[in-house]
């Protein structure tokens, strides 16, 4: 039986993946560092929780529209060249929003519009790359390890770098906060010309794009497991991220601090969600996850209602590292859990569904959390999202039964369970 350290790390051991973990666990700090010193920007510009919702809205609305039909190309085309188009062209937008700061030319309606570019690249990015892990590891045992400890990278770096953002804004000022992140950008991009990766068979494009992304939806529509999983990552995406996005006001006006508060806050959301990552990256099997499921949502509820009752930074900390503990361990299982069950030949499909469902509702969640923040007060407004989690999470809780028996006989032709019927589905999913 392999050590718990052997267990953490195991995905590792493949050498492509090895190679992307070291070259986007560099990019991420600098992802991190951009999104802190962006906010904060548009806060110190206008002071506005509108606009930040506006803003936030704006960086994830493409990614409902465009993933799905990314997804189609993902499954068509070669996953590592089109992360490493996406990778190229991350850097250029960094690149242009630093030299734009610097100037001091910079204004909210071009920080919005480059935040329309960056959602355009990431409605690429994201279905490729949940696709790619695949091809990274080749044996298929690994690979919960390997969406575990990616899941671990993101939130290991938003430990990282929010709170390097909030001592960089608060020192040199934003402008160099992008220009770090596009440098990082260069440490991915050497990462994925490195790799050598098998060539894969490609879905042949018989079928027209809009046939083969209606036969994807039809796919996932059909198949309660996946449809009731995205269903509820979409709830508490739209409902659940608001928060993020009005952490600027809220450190500023609720807790009377500057960046470095806001750092502060982000990076104890990336403590919670690492720890929860790691929990799942020591995990054996991807048995039991429904339950996991099912809880770390309710968690992440309880947390985000706790939260809108707090003044004291530092209770304030503690609340946010539970409710991200939560949130991580709720999107990194059911990430495995779509992962394990999917066809190949439809994997890029159904992922730029989890990415849509995860990212595209965002902004419709930011735009409604910066009008009611506008209206009602920041506090308010996360009350009532920690409660529609919940409210998810008991949904959930209701289907659970059903999924099971759907994924039951998919777990045991796959050899994930041997035994040939379970009297209680309680410990399949």
């Amino acid at each position: 039986m392999p050590s718990p350290a052997g267990r953490l790390t195991r995905a590792l051991q493949h050498r492509n993946f090895r190679l992307f973990f070291g070259g986007q666990s560099i990019s991420l700090v600098g992802t991190w560092i951009t999104r802190v010193a962006t906010s904060w920007l548009v806060y110190r510009l206008t002071g506005s929780e509108l606009l930040l919702g506006v803003a936030g809205f704006a960086g994830q609305i493409p990614t409902l529209f465009i993933t799905p039909f990314a997804g189609v190309l993902v499954d068509r085309h070669d996953r590592r060249r089109i992360l490493l188009l996406t990778q190229i062209a991350s850097l250029l937008q960094s690149a242009l929003l630093a030299t734009l700061t610097f100037t001091g030319a910079i204004t909210v309606k071009q920080i919005i519009w480059l935040q329309v570019v960056q959602g355009i690249i990431n409605s690429f990015d994201t279905p490729a790359r949940q696709a790619f892990v695949s091809e990274m590891v080749e044996d298929r045992r690994d690979l919960p390890n390997a969406i575990a400890l990616n899941s671990s990278m993101v939130n290991g770096t938003r430990i990282i770098g929010p709170s390097i953002g909030g001592l960089l804004i608060a020192g040199f000022g934003e402008a160099w906060c992008f220009a770090i992140d596009a440098i990082s950008y260069i440490a991915v991009i050497a990462s994925i010309v490195a790799m050598r990766v098998a060539p894969r068979a490609h879905e042949a494009a018989e079928m027209h794009l809009l046939d083969e992304l209606h036969h994807g939806w039809k796919y996932v529509l059909q198949s309660v497991p996946i449809r009731s999983a995205l269903l509820l990552v979409a709830i508490v995406s739209m409902a659940g991220t608001p928060y993020t996005v009005l952490m600027p006001a809220i450190a500023a006006q609720v807790m009377h601090g500057g960046p470095n508060t806001l750092g502060l806050l982000m990076t104890a959301t990336g403590v919670g969600a690492l720890t929860g990552a790691l929990y799942l990256a020591q995990r054996e099997s991807v048995v039991g996850l429904g339950r996991i499921i099912m809880y770390a949502s309710a968690v992440f509820g309880v947390g985000l209602v706790l939260f809108a009752w707090m003044t004291n930074l530092w209770l304030s900390m503690l609340v946010l590292a539970i409710a991200g503990c939560g949130f991580m361990i709720h999107l990194a299982a059911t990430n495995t859990v779509l992962q394990t069950i999917v066809e190949e030949r439809l994997r890029g499909r159904v992922m730029s569904f989890y990415t849509m469902a995860f990212f595209g509702t965002v902004p419709i969640g930011s735009l409604l959390g910066g009008v009611m923040a506008d209206r009602y007060g920041a506090m308010p407004t996360v009350m009532v999202t920690g409660i529609v989690c919940l409210c998810g999470s008991g949904w959930f809780a209701y289907k659970l039964p059903a999924i099971r028996e759907v994924i039951r006989p998919i777990y045991r032709e796959r050899g994930i369970i041997t035994v040939p019927a379970v009297d209680t589905g309680a410990k399949t999913l």
